[in-house]
């Protein structure tokens, strides 16, 4: 199966669905990113703080699978914004993963009580031009965020990764993206099983006409939207499942009631606000 690819605003592409190891255990890494592998998934999104880069760098390394074939994103954690830190984090980050560069390379948080997600930004971009990540950007940004490293340094990140969901669709930041060519990576995607999203009418009605289940529903509904999307599982059934979702279409009629889950207050968020992550 051939996931389509996403034009990144630096001329990369990236595959539009992956595999995310959030929350995976160290001790099961290995093993379900070989299966993700073995299933399809070509892009595989890790960070130093999950503790499993280790198993991700052991999977590709046992995959035989060409490196211009594969997509490995990692982050950049928020203790090591200040200084040269964040060149000494990539090359731990490297070193566990068995490569020589990154895909991509996202601040994983803005951390703006510490305020120096401006400099980490500075230094993600040389980075970039050593060539220890190929392309980067930022996870958990707001407009504000946005703004001020793009005015402070003229580079808009590639991507932005947020948690995105349709009871939590993060539209003035989506909106920002839209009009900067910045691609949005959508995180807990399913909503983490935090609140009843199968259950609802309009992704319920999706999955029974065609004949999906709500989670592949819901996927097919991000990837309409554009943006990129990678959901987690340690299932091998869960994993096929979720790369199934290429043979059908939801209708304007279905996505216009799926967005419309969205209260659009922000209370439908269901983890940390990220002016409060530091």
């Amino acid at each position: 199966m051939t996931v389509p690819t996403v034009k990144l605003n630096d001329g990369h592409d990236i595959p539009q669905l992956g595999y995310g190891v959030f929350r995976v255990p160290p001790a099961d890494t290995a093993r379900a990113v070989a299966e993700a592998l073995e299933i399809g998934y070509r892009h595989i999104d890790t960070a130093a703080i999950y503790g499993n880069e280790q198993g991700v760098g052991d999977a590709i390394a046992a995959s035989g699978i060409p490196r211009d074939e594969l997509f490995i994103t990692t982050k950049l954690w928020n203790d090591r914004h200040d200084g040269d830190e964040p060149r000494a984090a990539i090359s731990e980050s490297l070193d566990k993963l068995g490569l020589s560069q990154v895909d991509l390379y996202l601040v994983h948080w803005p951390t703006p009580a510490r305020d120096n997600y401006v400099h980490a930004w500075e230094k993600m971009i040389e980075l970039r031009d050593a060539g220890l990540a190929r392309s980067i950007g930022v996870s958990n940004h707001l407009v504000p965020h946005l703004e001020r490293i793009v005015a402070a340094t003229g580079v808009v990140p590639a991507v932005d990764q947020i948690e995105l969901h349709p009871a939590h669709q993060q539209r003035e930041v989506t909106d920002w993206a839209a009009a900067h060519d910045v691609k949005i990576e959508a995180w807990g995607p399913l909503g983490q099983g935090k609140y009843d999203l199968f259950g609802t009418q309009p992704v319920a009605a999706a999955a029974v006409h065609h004949r999906k289940t709500p989670a592949q529903a819901v996927l097919r509904w991000h990837l309409q939207k554009g943006f990129i999307v990678f959901p987690k599982s340690v299932r091998r059934e869960r994993l096929e499942e979720n790369l199934d979702v290429f043979d059908f279409a939801l209708s304007d009629a279905e996505m216009s009631a799926i967005d419309a889950l969205d209260p659009g207050d922000g209370s439908g968020r269901v983890s940390a606000h990220p002016d409060e992550v530091h």
